[in-house]
């Protein structure tokens, strides 16, 4: 019995003697730490790693974690500067920096944090309205963190961010919002369209304005080298002429064969017949009854019989074109009411075919 009360009271002891030693270590896990308190006063804060206090009379508080934290809070409804209830949620990050402060300084830092981000966002949001509120959440969240972090220095912490993480107006205030965007957008639509046209209708003129100078250039090139055509047309047969040196009797004929084309214009409505042309008639007429020269080519074939023959044809020829421009005359006078100025009276057709009949002798001749 003796050996049985020895062996308990070793085991005791033993069992004390561990108890001791496992109450006297302590060990803090990295980016934590503990407050000691020493018969109910502050002592020490344990750091992290291999750590001894004295038993039964040291109190080890729990860890206080030394990372930074995350706490999103739940939604706040805030009043803004035109009297708008909008719903706001919170994410707070921060770091407990003097782990004595945050155990005796304040009873719960989270608490006090949650409350004082929420007093601090109506305070900034209240003078704001809707639309800045949704537009300025930068200056919201360093309104907030300029608060906080000078508000809870003294507690031990450092308040990193602050950010919102929603803002929700009410549904009546959501419905106004998306017609207003609608409407924007329409605008935005309506805009570009107007725009695509407005471009359209410049691009389309100046492609017309382009093709329209490409085509008076082109019309502008024709025409002068239709010009040159005609100025190297009349500059060779003007050469050619003064070269041959024609008789005033072949151009009085040409005058003559002329004259019945003017006279069937469409547009001629007033037609004045020159004093030349009867001089023109003398002249063909005198042309064609003096006998024409000999050439090599028709020296062997001319006779006086052919020479009357060309009398005649030709005296034929030069009252045919008497008749021809008289018609052309009477005609003129019966479309026009107004009496006819000329530089010669126009002889009439019984004058004409006298005037001609009294040439045919002098033809013959």
């Amino acid at each position: 019995m003796e050996i049985s009360a020895a062996v308990i009271a070793v085991a005791l002891i033993a069992l004390l003697v561990v108890v001791t030693v496992l109450r006297a270590v302590r060990i803090v896990p990295q980016a934590r730490a503990r407050n000691v308190e020493r018969l109910g006063r502050y002592q020490r804060t344990l750091r992290p790693g291999l750590n001894f206090v004295i038993p039964y009379i040291d109190r080890v508080y729990p860890a206080i974690d030394l990372r930074e934290q995350v706490v999103s809070f739940r939604p706040q409804p805030v009043i803004t500067e035109d009297n708008l209830v909008v719903e706001i949620d919170t994410v707070l990050y921060f770091q407990v920096t003097d782990p004595r402060a945050a155990a005796y300084e304040i009873a719960s830092y989270l608490q006090a944090v949650e409350q004082l981000t929420v007093t601090t966002l109506r305070n900034v949001v209240g003078s704001m309205d809707l639309e800045r509120t949704l537009t300025s959440r930068d200056t919201i969240n360093s309104q907030l963190r300029g608060v906080l972090d000078e508000a809870t220095g003294k507690w031990g912490l450092r308040v990193n961010r602050v950010e919102i993480k929603a803002v929700d107006p009410p549904q009546t205030i959501k419905d106004a919002m998306e017609k207003q965007m609608r409407a924007e957008r329409d605008k935005r639509a309506v805009i570009l369209s107007a725009e695509g046209h407005r471009q359209s209708q410049i691009l389309t003129a100046e492609g017309e304005k382009q093709a329209a100078v490409l085509r008076a250039e082109g019309n502008r090139s024709a025409e002068i080298l239709r010009a040159e055509g005609q100025s190297r047309a009349i500059d060779q047969v003007f050469q050619a002429v003064h070269r041959n040196d024609p008789d005033p009797k072949l151009l009085a004929y040409q005058y003559l064969r002329v004259l019945p084309q003017i006279a069937q214009g469409a547009g001629n409505t007033f037609w004045v017949i020159p004093s030349e042309v009867t001089s023109a008639l003398h002249e063909v007429s005198r042309a064609f009854s003096e006998s024409l020269p000999t050439s090599t080519a028709t020296r062997e074939d001319s006779t006086d019989e052919t020479a009357a023959r060309a009398s005649e044809d030709a005296a034929r020829a030069a009252e045919a074109a008497a008749e021809a421009v008289a018609d052309a005359a009477e005609t003129d006078t019966m479309h026009i009411a107004a009496p006819r100025t000329a530089p010669e009276t126009v002889p009439g057709r019984d004058d004409q075919r006298s005037h001609s009949t009294s040439d045919q002798p002098s033809c013959g001749a």
